[in-house]
């Protein structure tokens, strides 16, 4: 076997080998053109079309407020962006992987290899993605028209620099928990860092600390002529994390896994078959081996975690109010059924024959399983909801209610997508590593687009509705959402109980 590569330019090569490897493992080429302009077209959407907006002829009060409001937080946003971009590649173990683990192992890639192809698989996030298009909307939002293309520019290398320097980070503390006491060191420091910001918060010091920040001046400088020296000041900061970020990729990656280890080669001693309180005992059994499942696993154990508390802390720094904040819980479902949930039997690997083979309906195992992906939805994004409400208080009943109806039906729309992906278009993969995808990057595109496309809309229709005085209207407007949502995912059911249609899903997650 060759030698791995070491210097950049080898390590640039390779990484567009393994891109274009990957393009070609497409199953649906024209499908993934028509995503990437479809992202590509609501980029510039959000970049371009707020600008135009004459909100100054707008009499309402609420209205001026709240564009005052995103003046004055938009450095917070740019903060806001930075600790997604940590938080990500840290719940990613340093960042996505071009190439699988097992696949990986007979080819010389090099630790700089993988760490250009995370970044450019940085916006295969839905997480992130969304983050970009807020920004772009509040720059354009607040910054005058012979300003917004450089208000644009500063905003797209703020993304590039943040997204870089988040990896170098996530890689350093990869490298750490990789050490003999590193998981309770990052998972300390960790409670620590959420202690001091929710500290900060109650104390009223966060919102002046946040405006201390370098950002504020970034924020300042984007809409004025002298936003070149921005542009450039963070496309120094974005090769030099760049350049950086590739030392503690080689360190993290030469130590072996000690999380995943573990959890492969522990020992678990039997527990009692679980009590049903008011299911089946088979369905109580299911329920304990699928939550088993995904707690088992490193990434999607953090993932949750980074989801839950993530975009609630953004909320909290940011100081977002009820109208953003009804935006992220369906953002924050989508982001757990991405973990795992758009190829929901991609849990059993391997372990997917021996499952068929248990004396359990195949209507169980279904209802069973989308349980406990809603279930995964439901605790990541409460947890965003409950931040939320620590941030602004008890909303007014229009607005609490339209929260409520949001957050249900964005919890039903999302299951029955995701269940329906997952019976259509199984994939095998391998979850043990916490880079992996549940489905290759061009499917998980597609699908953090078109997730992140049916919530937002969802969402802001629900917003639209809580301006309104009728208390009653959100609860009706949600009924027909759930139905049809509820139709959809007793279609993908009957799917699954038709045994050819289930046989290949078996067969299909079960080559690992």
């Amino acid at each position: 076997m060759t030698s791995s590569t070491d210097t950049w330019l080898d390590a640039a090569r390779d990484t567009k080998h393994l891109v274009g490897f990957r393009a070609r493992t497409v199953r649906r080429p024209a499908a993934a053109l028509v995503g990437v302009a479809v992202v590509l077209l609501f980029t510039a959407g959000f970049a371009i079309t707020p600008a135009f907006l004459d909100l100054e002829s707008v009499r309402s009060v609420t209205v001026q407020k709240a564009v005052v409001a995103l003046q004055a937080n938009l450095g917070a946003t740019f903060v806001g962006f930075l600790l997604l971009s940590v938080s990500s590649a840290m719940s990613n173990g340093g960042g996505r992987e071009l190439l699988s683990r097992s696949e990986a192992a007979i080819h010389p890639i090099s630790p700089t290899t993988e760490h250009l192809g995370s970044l450019l698989l940085a916006p295969v996030n839905l997480a992130w993605l969304v983050q970009l298009w807020g920004l772009l909307a509040v720059s354009a939002l607040v910054a005058e028209p012979a300003h917004l293309l450089g208000s644009q520019l500063v905003v797209l290398a703020w993304v590039a620099a943040a997204t870089a320097a988040g990896q170098a980070i996530g890689w350093t503390v990869e490298g750490v928990r990789r050490t003999a006491h590193g998981v309770v060191a990052v998972r300390v420091v960790s409670g620590l860092v959420v202690l001091g910001l929710a500290g900060l918060h109650l104390a009223g010091g966060l919102a002046p600390a946040v405006r201390a920040l370098p950002t504020t001046w970034l924020a300042e400088t984007a809409p004025t002529s002298r936003w070149p020296l921005a542009v450039l000041v963070l496309l120094a900061l974005t090769v030099l994390a760049v350049v950086v970020g590739a030392r503690p990729a080689a360190w993290a990656l030469g130590l072996p896994p000690r999380e995943e280890l573990r959890v492969q080669s522990g020992v678990h001693e039997a527990r009692p078959a679980p009590e049903p309180r008011w299911a089946s005992p088979e369905r109580a059994l299911l329920r304990r081996l699928d939550r088993g499942s995904v707690w088992r696993s490193v990434g999607m154990r953090r993932g949750l975690l980074v989801l839950g508390f993530g975009p609630g802390l953004v909320a909290l720094v940011a100081g977002l109010q009820w109208s953003s904040v009804m935006l992220l819980p369906g953002l924050t479902a989508s982001g757990a059924a991405l973990l795992f949930g758009v190829n929901a039997w991609c849990l059993d690997g391997k372990g997917m024959v021996w499952r068929e083979t248990l004396p359990v309906s195949a209507r169980d195992v279904f209802d069973v399983r989308a349980l406990v992906v809603a279930e995964c939805m439901a605790m990541v994004s409460g947890v965003t909801v409950l931040l939320a409400l620590l941030r602004n208080g008890l909303p007014p009943l229009i607005t609490g209610l339209s929260v409520a109806a949001c957050w249900l039906v964005v919890l039903v729309q999302v299951l029955a997508i995701v269940m329906t992906w997952s019976v259509r278009s199984p994939y095998s993969v391998d979850l043990s590593s916490p880079r992996a995808t549940p489905a290759p990057h061009g499917a998980m595109a597609g699908y953090a687009g078109r997730l992140s496309l049916v919530t937002t809309l969802t969402a802001m229709l629900f917003t639209a509705v809580a301006a309104l005085p009728w208390a009653w209207l959100p609860l009706a407007l949600a009924v027909p959402f759930l139905a049809w949502s509820t139709r959809r995912l007793l279609r993908a059911r009957r799917r699954w109980l038709e045994p050819t249609e289930r046989a290949r899903v078996v067969l299909t997650v079960a080559a690992v």
